[in-house]
């Protein structure tokens, strides 16, 4: 029986990043699991970022700053983990430099080759999603499904929609892997975002489409004009208001995955993913499977992504994130 794969140590794997040159945006510490419960660093680029769950008055701790040296930061932001951000303004919830030089108002990190801008300066959310590294980089490489075939090599090129786009992370691997790619998002401010992260890549973004839009409605919208795809991205925030009603994650999961299936060719792939903590792996697997049968397909491999080995869990810092990757008939 062949053994099984060994899982590098949270540190290992860090130290494997930072000696990358085709990364240097990572999770330093992830709370309890790195033995600072509340307490979360980010390296991204020539910044750190942390994160706490109290306001912070006074010098870093000693963990935060001996972080800062280690990697050669040039400055040192904070920002407090609200438990509900939605109605606070752009700088109450933006990052605060408590140490070193400010960042520019918009500067690159690497990702798997890739850059992308972010910025301290937009409120909560700084432009990209540490942990969804592993899900761009199978769209990068073409790598979808474990052990199993994937899309059509002699496909001149594959149409990818990705709802819920935010600044089009997901959408850049895509592009930049050949697929033609479709970003739709709520707000006109992140898909400029987008269009710069393309430009950043030296992709053409007007080869490709942004939708601005309830992704409900445009998906309807879509299907009803016979738009077909190869890859839809999902991965919607655990709640989102817009004038077409409110989604949550934890019920209305089905209902996205209903309203993309009949979307989706033979064949084709849905990446599905929410860090909706309520909503357990059991419950939301269960709820994809009822979904996708209620359509008329059938799921004919599914794969479970869980966090990168930088956001490692502990029972005091239990997983959040949930990826499924499936391929339907």
């Amino acid at each position: 029986m062949p053994s099984a794969p060994q899982v590098p140590a949270p540190d290992d794997y860090r130290t494997w990043l930072s000696a990358s040159t085709a990364h240097d945006a990572f999770r330093l510490i992830n709370g309890a699991a790195d033995g600072h419960p509340g307490n979360y660093v980010e390296r991204l680029g020539d910044w750190l970022l942390w994160e706490s769950e109290e306001s912070h008055v006074g010098p870093m701790p000693e963990f935060v700053a001996a972080l800062a040296d280690a990697h050669h930061a040039r400055g040192v932001y904070h920002k407090s983990r609200f438990r509900h951000v939605r109605g606070k303004d752009t700088e109450s919830s933006s990052p605060r430099l408590v140490a070193g030089d400010p960042a520019p108002d918009r500067f690159e990190i690497r990702e798997n080759g890739a850059s992308f801008e972010l910025s301290f300066n937009e409120g909560y959310s700084y432009g990209l999603f540490l942990d969804q590294r592993e899900n761009r980089r199978r769209l990068l490489q073409r790598e979808f499904c474990d052990g199993l075939d994937n899309l059509d090599d002699d496909k001149d090129s594959p149409v990818l929609l990705n709802t819920f786009s935010y600044t089009c992370g997901f959408s850049v691997c895509a592009a930049k892997s050949g697929f033609t790619v479709i970003s739709l998002d709520l707000s006109r401010k992140y898909l400029d975002w987008g269009r710069r992260n393309f430009e950043r890549n030296e992709i053409d973004p007007d080869a490709h489409d942004f939708i601005y839009g309830d992704a409900f409605d445009w998906c309807r919208r879509l299907a009803k004009k016979g738009r077909r795809f190869d890859v839809i991205i999902l991965d919607p925030p655990t709640f989102s208001k817009s004038k077409k009603g409110v989604f949550r994650a934890e019920k209305d999961y089905g209902d996205l995955v209903r309203a993309v299936v009949p979307m989706l060719v033979r064949r084709g792939l849905i990446l599905a993913s929410t860090n909706a903590a309520r909503l357990t792996r059991h419950e939301f697997e269960a709820a994809l499977g009822v979904a996708v049968r209620e359509c008329g397909r059938e799921i004919v491999h599914e794969e479970f992504i869980g966090q990168p080995f930088d956001f490692p869990v502990s029972l005091d810092e239990p997983a959040y994130l949930k990826t499924v990757w499936m391929r339907l008939n």
